[in-house]
């Protein structure tokens, strides 16, 4: 699996990168109010400060809604930096556009994703991932990770190459979860990534091993 960290702040980024486990980033606009970027002149110089941070797919959200605005915005989300990917939203005139992307080589991600018709459609026109959203669906009593798991396996009987990449990720077990059933990518908060490494025997076993070590020390003296 891939691990992708969703967020606009530089220094969690950063921290994520240099785990040494990091794949890509994912944005979108809430994320970037959320450091109190606004505006396309502000989010595309965020964008490139990413890039510079992870060498890998970096997810651009376009902010139009018809086909006529959203095609030349993610032509120039685009043309900023070859690891951007861009977001685009799983609407008619967003599928439109993903299909024009495709033809022109430009790599895109549907996103708000919420049952298998929507990932099927966003897969047949050429996406280069589709972004269900796990936690979304968890908060109205629905069950995200089983909608990961007939997206994945829709995919594979037809065949197509889009990466089902997990999104709205609330916390660890979503990550593991969503491994299960064979999500090709999750994308996740830092704290959701850094929970992977919590065991309450990892640390008393920690404990234990520079006890024993003090111990011997002190003795040896």
């Amino acid at each position: 699996m891939k691990f992708f960290i969703d967020t606009a702040n530089l220094e969690d980024i950063r921290t994520a990168e240099a785990l040494g486990v990091l794949d890509g980033v994912t944005t979108n606009p809430s994320l970037m109010a959320k450091e109190g970027i606004a505006g396309d002149a502000a989010c595309r110089e965020h964008y490139l400060k990413i890039c510079n941070i992870v060498d890998g797919d970096v997810s651009a959200e376009v902010l139009s809604t018809t086909y006529d605005k959203m095609l030349p915005e993610a032509r120039e989300l685009a043309a900023l930096h070859k690891n951007i990917v861009v977001k685009v939203p799983c609407t008619q005139d967003g599928i439109k556009t993903i299909c024009q992307l495709t033809k022109e080589g430009i790599r895109t991600n549907c996103t708000l994703i919420f049952n298998l018709g929507q990932a099927v459609l966003a897969a047949k026109a050429g996406a280069t991932y589709v972004s269900p959203f796990v936690g979304r669906l968890d908060d109205i009593s629905s069950d995200g990770v089983s909608l990961i798991a007939d997206i994945v396996e829709t995919f594979e009987t037809y065949g197509f190459n889009t990466q089902v990449l997990a999104a709205s990720i609330r916390h660890t077990q979503h990550i593991i979860d969503c491994m299960r059933v064979g999500a090709d990518v999750a994308t996740c908060p830092l704290k959701a990534i850094l929970g992977l490494l919590k065991h309450p025997l990892t640390d008393s076993g920690l404990a234990a091993f520079i006890a024993d070590q003090e111990r011997v020390a002190k003795q040896g003296k």
